[in-house]
């Protein structure tokens, strides 16, 4: 699949070039691709046809797309989706991953509260607590070597 970085709350965020604006995965059923995504992670739904469906993470939208030639990707890689959520939902949110068999895939080495896992068609995916302005806080604060600020 497309390899792809998208973090959705990316409020006070302003940019020179193109912002994000959506993205699309490829499913195999998309059924079980809709029901993951409204009833285990929350997403409001927008709309569903038969090949497809659109959900909003925040103000960001992105679509399901059925696509029955889709490959699994070499799992040798950290690309991945992040999703927003706030510290008082966090934990709930893990316990209902947890709860709904949703397998993980990664420890947590980064900045704030981090739960990595993968969606029924194994893309993978984050749950986060913080912002980019609180990750490079955070990187400030480490002390990391090589960095180049532009914020």
């Amino acid at each position: 699949y497309e390899i792809i970085y998208a973090i959705f709350k990316l409020k006070n965020f302003s940019c020179v070039g193109p912002a994000a604006n959506h993205y699309t995965l490829a499913v195999t059923d998309i059924e079980r691709s809709f029901d993951f995504y409204k009833n285990i992670l929350g997403l409001k739904p927008l709309c569903k046809w038969p090949k497809g469906a659109y959900f909003l993470a925040g103000d960001f939208w992105f679509c399901l797309n059925l696509d029955l030639n889709r490959t699994p990707e070499p799992d040798s890689h950290y690309t991945h989706f992040a999703f927003g959520l706030s510290q008082e939902n966090f934990l709930a949110m893990v316990e209902q991953l947890k709860q709904a068999g949703v397998s993980f895939f990664k420890e947590n080495t980064s900045p704030g509260d981090s739960y990595y896992f993968l969606d029924p068609d194994g893309y993978r995916l984050e749950i986060h607590v913080g912002s980019w302005q609180s990750r490079i806080q955070a990187f400030k604060e480490m002390g990391r070597e090589g960095v180049e600020y532009f914020v």
